[in-house]
């Protein structure tokens, strides 16, 4: 018979009580991203900006700041930012969905935010939550440059899919599999889109097989 469960009640109405308060405690958003722009620090961290991100910060618009100014705070305007201008051909944007100000903000210029997000041309199929609203490199797309901006050709994709082991390589793959006796008519390939995780299972096996040594 397994051992009772005591239960405290009066612990549990203490770790509720201090949970409760720490989340009454944690600093908004307004707080925790607030910047002193004359010395570029933010004053709840302490933490200096960037010297790279200076001319940003002075030139360009947070997204709450963009959104505070719109009606129904932007809902249904696209939004893209001023790096994937500089880096991506393919139109990169924010179609936003769904907002929540956070209204302790002075000038209301601080929240979370949602969306359908199209990177590269391609648009995902699901609603998100925003990143980065705080960075200096939000732009809003003009509405009568819409169709124009969201406007993409799909471009082929010709990178290769496979490629061959180098000769030293392929000769112990196939000793290995000789080895563990399995057929050897299947050439061994590199699968050149295969994500792989590396895991302590991972790292575990690679000393296994030092251990073991090489099949040839």
């Amino acid at each position: 018979m397994g051992k009772k469960k005591v239960v405290r009640p009066i612990a549990e109405l203490a770790r509720k009580a201090r949970a409760y308060r720490a989340l009454k405690e944690r600093p908004s958003d307004s707080q925790k991203y607030a910047l002193d722009y004359e010395n570029m620090t933010r004053p709840y961290s302490g933490k200096k900006l960037p010297i790279l991100a200076w001319e940003d910060v002075r030139q360009e618009s947070r997204l709450f700041s963009l959104l505070a100014g719109l009606r129904l705070f932007g809902l249904g305007r696209l939004f893209t930012r001023k790096s994937w201008l500089s880096e991506h051909q393919e139109p990169c944007y924010w179609k936003i969905t769904k907002v929540k100000v956070d209204y302790t903000a002075e000038n209301m210029d601080h929240g979370k935010a949602w969306g359908i997000l199209t990177f590269k041309g391609k648009e995902e199929k699901t609603v998100q939550e925003i990143d980065k609203v705080m960075y200096h490199d939000w732009r809003i797309v003009p509405k009568h440059e819409e169709e124009a901006f969201t406007w993409f050709t799909p471009v082929a994709d010709t990178t290769p899919r496979h490629a061959a082991y180098p000769p030293l390589l392929r000769a112990m793959i196939l000793a290995q599999r000789h080895k563990e006796g399995r057929p050897l008519s299947k050439e061994p390939i590199i699968d050149l889109h295969r994500s792989v995780v590396f895991n302590k299972e991972y790292f575990r096996s690679q000393e296994k097989a030092k251990e073991e040594g090489t099949p040839v």
